[in-house]
Formats: C-alpha cells, sequence, structure tokens
C-alpha cells in the first residue's frame, strides 16, 4: 500500500501548514501521485484494496450484486489472499505435488464457503468460483509471480 502511505505522508505535510503555498504543493503532490498510477492501480485504490486483492475480486466479482455484498466480497478476497500467502509460504514448490495441489485447492474451497455472502452466491458458483481461483493462483504460483507479490489479471 505504498499509494496509502504516500497519500497520508501528503496529507500529515498539507494540516501542518495550511498557508496557501503549502496548500498549492500539496495539491500538486497528490495530483502527481494520482497520475503516476496505471488504471488498475488507480481502480485498486478506489476499492480499498491491494492490487493482489483486486485480482481475486475480480475473479470472484458478479455484477448482480448489493452495495454491502460488494463489502463482503473485498473481505472475502482480502481474507482469501492471506490464507493463500500463509499457506504457500510453507510450501513453496505446493505445484509440484498432487497432495499440496489438493490442500491449496481445498483452503480456497472452504475459505470461500466460509466468506462468500450466500445469496448472492449459490454453492455452484462457489464451487466453479474455487476452482476458477485455484486455476489463477497454480498459473501465478508457476510462474513465481504469487508469493512475490506481482500477480497479474
Amino acid at each position: 500500500m505504498d499509494f496509502y502511505k504516500k497519500y497520508q505522508e501528503i496529507i500529515a505535510d498539507y494540516h501542518r501548514e495550511k498557508d496557501r503555498v503549502s496548500v498549492e504543493e500539496t495539491f500538486a503532490k497528490v495530483v502527481e501521485l494520482a497520475n503516476s498510477l496505471d488504471a488498475e492501480q488507480k481502480r485498486a485504490a478506489e476499492e480499498g484494496l491491494t492490487d493482489d486483492e483486486l485480482a481475486l475480486f475480480d475473479l470472484l466479482f458478479k455484477d448482480t450484486i448489493s452495495k454491502a455484498d460488494r463489502e463482503k466480497l473485498k473481505q472475502a478476497s482480502k481474507s482469501l489472499l492471506a490464507s493463500l500467502r500463509e499457506l504457500i509460504k510453507t510450501m513453496p514448490t505446493w505445484t509440484q505435488t498432487v497432495q499440496t495441489q489438493a490442500d491449496v485447492k481445498v483452503l480456497i474451497l472452504n475459505n470461500l464457503w466460509n466468506t462468500l455472502p450466500r445469496p448472492p452466491f449459490t454453492d455452484n458458483e462457489t464451487e466453479n468460483l474455487a476452482d476458477r481461483v485455484y486455476d489463477y493462483v497454480w498459473q501465478q504460483s508457476a510462474s513465481g509471480r504469487f508469493m512475490s507479490g506481482e500477480i497479474a489479471v
């Protein structure tokens, strides 16, 4: 969350000195920071998610959810990413054995069963989403991007 940290620093500077020059400098820094973000980084910041959380959120998202369910989905994405990283860091070559692949698949399915809002997500959708997330995580891990924090959709 480098964006958030930089944003907090800019706001702290703003509150320290509220004269016209300071306000203009602060505004220029905010504009520069916003312009330095790519579209997905901006979207992640707007959603209050990291890039990696946003990637999972996008995999799980469906258009018909309410605003409250959207927030639950964000939390589900955060929870799932944290759980996956915790498990996978203990088995860096998990993609190479059937047992560790099964462990990851079960973690994903259990996490989604416990965190996706019902309704609007059905049992069948949850199982399909678990498969989709597993395929994505496997692909990212096999390419070395999952634990490095370089998840990309």
